[in-house]
């Protein structure tokens, strides 16, 4: 990109860029490292008892509470990621928690930590993509202006 211009460019730099990476990397980073464990079977088993079903308009997604095998820890009011189909109020399933802010995985598996992988590379891709243009911005204004380029002569020489 060697020159930006036009207002959608400038809106697209100035504003989508940032926010693109701040949510990418707020969102997505914090839950990297979790889903991954989870989905490699790490974490603390345990329990999830299913409370209530909240959908918007692309998935649904169940809250409940959640206690670990040993130990009885209790997490409450945690969604379940990767949920299996046929899950009702009340009924329970098997998860684990691996740290994740707001919520444990279903031991079924599921594509949560593609999601999670994808939008934490969106928002690092973002920022590097800013950072390069602002770079690039600093480094052409402080070059000096060169001067016009005498027009070629095509003179043959002697």
């Amino acid at each position: 990109m060697d020159k930006i211009n036009g207002w959608r460019s400038k809106v697209f730099v100035w504003i989508g860029l940032p926010v693109i990476a701040a949510i990418g990397l707020m969102l997505g980073a914090t839950d990297l490292a979790p889903a991954w464990e989870a989905k490699n079977g790490g974490g603390t088993s345990g329990t999830f008892t299913a409370v209530n079903e909240e959908c918007g308009r692309r998935n649904c997604e169940w809250h409940g509470d959640f206690v670990a095998t040993e130990g009885g820890a209790k997490r409450a009011d945690v969604i379940l990621y990767d949920a299996p189909d046929g899950l009702s109020q009340g009924s329970t399933a098997p998860a684990r928690d691996t740290g994740a802010r707001k919520g444990v995985f279903s031991t079924t598996g599921g594509s949560t930590y593609l999601l999670v992988t994808g939008l934490t590379v969106a928002g690092l891709a973002a920022a590097v993509a800013w950072v390069v243009i602002i770079v690039r911005m600093i480094r052409r204004r402080r070059q000096p202006a060169e001067p016009p380029a005498p027009p070629a002569s095509f003179a043959p020489s002697r």
